[in-house]
């Protein structure tokens, strides 16, 4: 794998693939998230099914994980490399002239995006294992609204993870059309990508930003 990985042109091709991967598993969660705007049983049962499917959770659960961390990973050793190779080949270098602020600042939005992510972790999927792992709880189907709601309470946490999505929009305006690019999409399709790339950049971020402010604001109504 570290050969195969030594080549820059295979490093962006891993990433690119990992993005795709972290951009179908978001429009999965997104659909999933999106039923609790209309209906608490509807939300309840795909929660439920995804929280006890033994694929779902034992194979495809793993591979997301990885797949985040080797996405992560990957980006700041591009990052990294990337920048060595502009203070080695050029004297001077204007980067605004170039290229877009996103394209700029991709290691930037990335790691707060990773952060959120741990954060999103450490509030959703552990105590999910607590629940069902380490304390042994009976399971309950109907738990998870509930759960849901209270983790939007608080208007911090709520802002926070405006803030993030708001960062994932930008980071994503930049990195889809990229991905496919990487993945050799020739340029009579840049067009129709780009537009695509916009559409979701904006789409699903904002659909988990109105998740959450419903549910916050739903909850100072009643």
């Amino acid at each position: 794998m570290g050969g195969i990985l030594s080549s820059s042109i295979a490093r962006k091709v891993a990433m690119a693939l990992s993005a795709l991967f972290l951009i179908i598993f978001l429009l999965i969660h997104l659909a999933v998230n999106v039923t609790s705007l209309f209906s608490e049983d509807v939300f309840n049962s795909a929660s439920h099914f995804m929280g006890t499917n033994p694929l779902i959770q034992f194979v495809m659960q793993p591979v997301l994980i990885l797949g985040v961390v080797f996405h992560f990973v990957m980006g700041f050793v591009l990052e990294l490399k990337n920048k060595s190779a502009r203070n080695v080949k050029y004297v001077k270098n204007n980067g605004a002239a170039n290229a877009t602020w996103m394209s700029r600042n991709m290691a930037i939005s990335g790691g707060v995006i990773l952060a959120f992510i741990v954060l999103h972790f450490i509030d959703f999927w552990i105590p999910e294992i607590n629940h069902k792992y380490i304390e042994v709880l009976p399971e309950d189907p109907i738990r998870y609204f509930g759960e849901l709601q209270h983790k939007f309470v608080n208007p911090l946490r709520v802002g926070a993870y405006v803030i993030a999505f708001v960062l994932l929009a930008l980071h994503l305006l930049h990195g889809f059309q990229s991905a496919f690019q990487s993945i050799g999409f020739n340029n009579k399709y840049t067009k129709c990508v780009t537009t695509l790339g916009k559409v979701y950049a904006i789409l699903i971020p904002l659909g988990f930003i109105i998740i959450a402010l419903y549910h916050h604001f739903f909850q100072l109504n009643h």
